[in-house]
This record gives C-alpha cells, sequence and structure tokens, in this order.
C-alpha cells in the first residue's frame, strides 16, 4: 500500500518509520521543511512539498492510496478536499471539532475512506469507551480521562510540551462536548474539575475540547452521562485559568503559544495516562467496569516519547485495520467503527499492549 505522510516532526517521522519498517506499506514524507525531512531514518522517500501550494498538493497525492495528515489541525480541511479529488483515502490526528465537521462533509458519497481523529485522544480512549459500553443492557456513566505527563515535573505548570502547542491550546479554549440527561451538551474548558489518585500518584482532572471525538454523538440516548477530561498534576488548571481567562490570552492564541514555547521546555521522559470508566446495569444489576493504563516514554536519550508513540500507534493500526478489510473502505469513518479486539491485536499496537494480560478483548 502506497502511503504518503504528510508532515514531518516528531509524530509523522515515528508514524512513517513504523509503517515503512513493518515491509507492508511504501511509504513516502513531504514537509516544506528540509531540515526536518533530512531527520528521517532512510525508510521512507522524502519530498519537499507545501500544503499551501494546491497544484503542488495533487500532484503529491497523485498515485498514492492514502493519505496521513500529521500537520497542524488547521491545514487538514485543505488536505482532506485534495485527497477527495485525488480519489485516495484519509487519515488524520486532528482534536478539533470544526475541522472534523469540515472532512465529515467532504466524505459524503466519497469512494473512499475518510478518518479522522486518529492517536490517542481522540482515538484509541474512543476505541475503549466503546468497547466497554457494548457490554452493558443500559448505561449510566461513561468517563473517559487522559493525560500526556511529565515523569518529573520540575516548574509550576508541573508540565512539560509534549504534544503540538497549537493542539494544546485548542483543547484548553474550545467548548467541550459531552452528555448530560442522555442529550448532547456543550460545557466550558477548564471547568468540571476533580481530584483522584492513580498507584498513589495525585491527580486532577477537567474539561478539555476534542477527546470524545464522535462518542458523543454515537451514545447520545443511550447513556446518561459522557464526559472527557485531560489528566494533569493539580495546580495546572489554576495557573492555566489565569493565563487564559485573567490574563485573557485564550483571545491571543499566538501570543500565547509563543510564551508556552519559549518557556516550557518539551520532554519525551513521559508517562500517558489512560482511564475509562463505565456504569451501567447488567441482568439488572448496577455494575461498574475499568479500564487503566500508564505508559512511559523514553528514559533518556532518542527515544520516543509516550505521546509519540501512542498517537503513532492509534493512527498506524486504524490505516492498517483499513488496509485489512476491518473498517469501512468509504465515507466518513469514526474512531468506534473499530472493534477493540482487532486494535490490539495489531503490529502497531504494541504501545498499549499490557504485559499482565493476553492481547485482545479487556478482561470483563
Amino acid at each position: 500500500m502506497r502511503v504518503i505522510v504528510l508532515g514531518a516532526g516528531t509524530i509523522g517521522r515515528t508514524i512513517a518509520d513504523a509503517l515503512a519498517t513493518s515491509g507492508e506499506y511504501r511509504v513516502t514524507v513531504a514537509d516544506r521543511d528540509e531540515t526536518a525531512l533530512a531527520r528521517l531514518q532512510g525508510l521512507a522517500e522524502a519530498r519537499p512539498l507545501d500544503v499551501e501550494d494546491e497544484p503542488d498538493l495533487l500532484a503529491a497525492l497523485g498515485g498514492q492510496d492514502a493519505v496521513v495528515s500529521a500537520c497542524p489541525y488547521y491545514v487538514n480541511p485543505r488536505i482532506a478536499e485534495a485527497a477527495r479529488r485525488a480519489g485516495i483515502h484519509y487519515f488524520d490526528l486532528t482534536e478539533d471539532v470544526a475541522t472534523t465537521e469540515a472532512v465529515r462533509r467532504l466524505a459524503e458519497d466519497a469512494g473512499t475512506a475518510f478518518v479522522p481523529q486518529c492517536g490517542l485522544a481522540p482515538g484509541f480512549i474512543g476505541i475503549v469507551a466503546h468497547d466497554l459500553a457494548t457490554r452493558f443492557e443500559r448505561l449510566r456513566t461513561v468517563r473517559m480521562r487522559v493525560g500526556a505527563l511529565p515523569r518529573y515535573p520540575t516548574n509550576a505548570l508541573k508540565y512539560n510540551l509534549t504534544w503540538s502547542t497549537d493542539g494544546l491550546i485548542n483543547e484548553y479554549c474550545n467548548p467541550c462536548e459531552a452528555v448530560r440527561g442522555g442529550r448532547r451538551v456543550r460545557l466550558q474548558p477548564l471547568e468540571g474539575l476533580e481530584h483522584f489518585a492513580l498507584d498513589g500518584v495525585d491527580y486532577e482532572a477537567f474539561n478539555t475540547s476534542g477527546g470524545l471525538g464522535t462518542l458523543a454523538e454515537t451514545l447520545e440516548g443511550r447513556v446518561e452521562s459522557l464526559d472527557y477530561k485531560t489528566v494533569r498534576y493539580p495546580g495546572h488548571r489554576e495557573l492555566m485559568k489565569v493565563l487564559l481567562e485573567d490574563l485573557r490570552l485564550c483571545e491571543r492564541r499566538p501570543l500565547l503559544k509563543d510564551i508556552l514555547e519559549a518557556a516550557v521546555p518539551a520532554t519525551a521522559q513521559d508517562v500517558v495516562l489512560v482511564f475509562v470508566s463505565v456504569s451501567g446495569w447488567k441482568q439488572g444489576r448496577l455494575v461498574e467496569e475499568t479500564y487503566a493504563r500508564k505508559i512511559y516514554g523514553a528514559e533518556a536519550g532518542n527515544a520516543a516519547s509516550a505521546i509519540q508513540k501512542t498517537t503513532a500507534a492509534g493512527l498506524c493500526v486504524m490505516l492498517d485495520l483499513l488496509r485489512r478489510g476491518k473498517l469501512p473502505a468509504r465515507g466518513f469513518v469514526r474512531q468506534e467503527d473499530a472493534r477493540l479486539d482487532d486494535f490490539l491485536a495489531s503490529r502497531f499496537a504494541a504501545a498499549y499492549a499490557d504485559p499482565t494480560r493476553p492481547p485482545g478483548r479487556l478482561a470483563a
């Protein structure tokens, strides 16, 4: 299968390397930054490309079977439109709700698949939550919590940049979808603060945008309450409220991005926390099932971070499932269209493997 990956940043390179080393994909990586292309491992073909150049973009997609966007969310509609014109499958990592709606419109009556929101959250978290939800006769609550955190926090925010800064700001500033009383509603970001502990470590969680993917739409009318919250170390949310609300930097996003990238260092020494809790009725009894996982990144050196591994794995698995006929081959494809058994059985799902449990379905 011929795949072009647009974006040669850390996630794009990780995706390209995973696909190329599998032996099942012929991979091209395109980016306008030739320095970024020079960092490729030599497993994929490199191509200079500015996705804003429409003729060049269409030429790059010609002869491909699928395009993977590892670009900022705001250029994805342009790439999705080019994918439709080229007649190839489309995949992205976006958490942006408006971008996903644009992709959905382009997918109408398309002869190929459009699969946005691959990755961790949205992405794998929705597949897990949907799998748990299908085990219940009647649902009460679905709670989804994800955090990408530094293992060794040293600053007042107790945070390091482990993900796209544009995506982070988007999640903290945009309205959040949820289900309350069986109906979809909009909640404010940074609200809904809660505290919990896992493995002896204290955390906080609060509303952020985009992590649900399309799951609120899928489960509307079937669940009483559903929400997604981002996990951080205690105290982070209060400091972010000062920046975003009191100083009104949510209204000046380019400035906020400059401040964060100048002051908050990146790290590969991170941990990804995934927590899903579902309650409802089975055989007339109210019961709860929980999925919890911690995935660790590099301890030192140039090894991949946890968020890098989990995000790239989510997209590679979805692409692989499509290639193997395990996903719809045309139109708009939701993350919850993937079966968890199929996801975990993929060669690319190693980042999510639980060494204490055989691959396959979560324990019932």
